[in-house]
């Protein structure tokens, strides 16, 4: 083997991710704050969405079906280490992420930050993107715009939850 072949091979797991990754078509940054028919349904392929969004230091938002129900996914840390979620705005998802839980939204299995939420069980797509797109405002920060967007998230602008809220 010519020394030229070691710097053009490469090793098939590569290749495999490579293929996979470019299968996002044309992966457009989401706008802030984001209507709820662009949140992108990630189903089969949330690995190529989130290495897509990651690559734009952005925000990672979508959803996912699973069967009959669909899941909410939300990360900051795609976003980079210069993009700060406060305080304010944890103690306000977790919080509005158990009462969904509570009222029966979402499943118990919900992870609740600090910079990444997902919530499993919601019944149906319209209400995922809905959530989808009101997480996605609050971590930019936009509590307000969250609360309006999704009115059990009202809660957010409105109570501090205790300190000891959990999702079980």
């Amino acid at each position: 083997m010519a020394s030229d072949d070691r710097l053009v091979r490469i090793p098939e797991r590569l290749r495999r991710i490579s293929r996979f990754t470019c299968t996002m078509p044309g992966m457009q940054p989401l706008p802030i704050p984001c209507p709820d028919h662009l949140i992108p349904d990630a189903t089969g392929r949330f690995d190529a969405a989130y290495w897509a969004t990651k690559g734009q230091h952005a925000v990672f938002v979508g959803i996912e079906r699973e069967g009959e129900r669909w899941t909410v996914k939300a990360d900051a840390l795609t976003a980079g280490p210069g993009h700060i979620v406060e305080d304010a705005v944890n103690v306000a998802m977790r919080a509005a992420i158990v009462r969904l839980v509570r009222e029966r939204e979402a499943g118990s299995d919900a992870s609740v930050g600090p910079v990444h939420f997902m919530l499993h069980g919601v019944p149906s797509e319209g209400r995922a993107r809905e959530l989808t797109a009101a997480f996605h405002a609050a971590l930019y920060g936009d509590l307000g715009r969250c609360a309006v967007r999704c009115p059990v998230l009202t809660l957010i602008t409105t109570v501090t939850p205790p300190v000891d809220a959990s999702v079980t």
